[in-house]
């Protein structure tokens, strides 16, 4: 687009809106794996549109929390007794984080879980954010807010693998970005889980082939990522089994 980036348009952002609406519409899974009986939790993935470009919103997480503190991670936790759906934990944890106003997001869809390391059904939510918002980091639960282009997960410049053993002793290799933030003058590292996520949700959006391996069939990505997640789910479901 021969445009400087200051002018870039209205209308121009309207419509790599659009595009990656319709692309996330056509991976919404709605409530599919909502009765599965693991405990549930959901991530909100933030999206917004930056001088013409997709970017993700992400956190790290503060130093003083038990679990994971320091990590890279989306704005998210458990699911709560008052949250009538995955959204609704998605949205009112993003509010707690990161100040993020639930009618400030447009909810397009919820995409194929995940099972975390402490066996959590992981709904990552999809929604669109305006780039002009600002994050108000609770201390207690996030220390750093920044974005990164949604590209970077499909056409990185620093990636490698890291083998991971999940509870049930399966070795498997997990996505592992280090992204140079100019704006924080800092490098942050996403990996695990929430790497998974933003990989699968760059391959929704972009339809293209990354340049490194994913372990999905990339013509066939909708049934490919649920018989993944169905995979991983029966194996930790058969690990329950043979521990009763």
């Amino acid at each position: 687009l021969g445009m400087s980036r200051r002018s870039f348009p209205f209308a121009s952002r309207q419509s790599v809106r659009e595009k990656a609406r319709l692309r996330l519409r056509e991976f919404d899974v709605g409530d599919k794996f909502s009765r599965l009986p693991l405990p549930k939790a959901s991530v909100l993935l933030p999206l917004m549109v930056r001088e013409g470009k997709l970017h993700l919103l992400l956190t790290v997480r503060s130093m003083q929390l038990r679990r994971s503190p320091g990590e890279v991670c989306f704005p998210g936790g458990k699911s709560e007794a008052s949250d009538k759906d995955e959204i609704d934990t998605a949205l009112r944890e993003a509010k707690e984080e990161v100040g993020l106003q639930p009618e400030k997001v447009e909810v397009i869809c919820r995409l194929v879980p995940g099972i975390d390391k402490m066996n959590h059904l992981v709904t990552p939510v999809v929604g669109f954010i305006e780039d002009t918002f600002q994050a108000i980091p609770n201390p207690d639960e996030v220390s750093d807010v920044f974005i990164v282009p949604l590209e970077y997960f499909v056409k990185p410049l620093n990636y490698k693998t890291l083998p991971y053993k999940n509870s049930s002793g399966h070795l498997s290799w997990v996505h592992c970005f280090t992204y140079d933030d100019h704006e924080h003058k800092m490098s942050f590292r996403i990996w695990g889980l929430t790497a998974h996520f933003a990989v699968f949700l760059a391959l929704v959006i972009f339809g293209k082939r990354p340049t490194f391996e994913v372990d999905y069939d990339l013509d066939n990505l909708i049934s490919s990522s649920e018989n993944n997640f169905m995979k991983l789910y029966a194996s930790l479901y058969e690990r329950k089994k043979s521990n009763l």
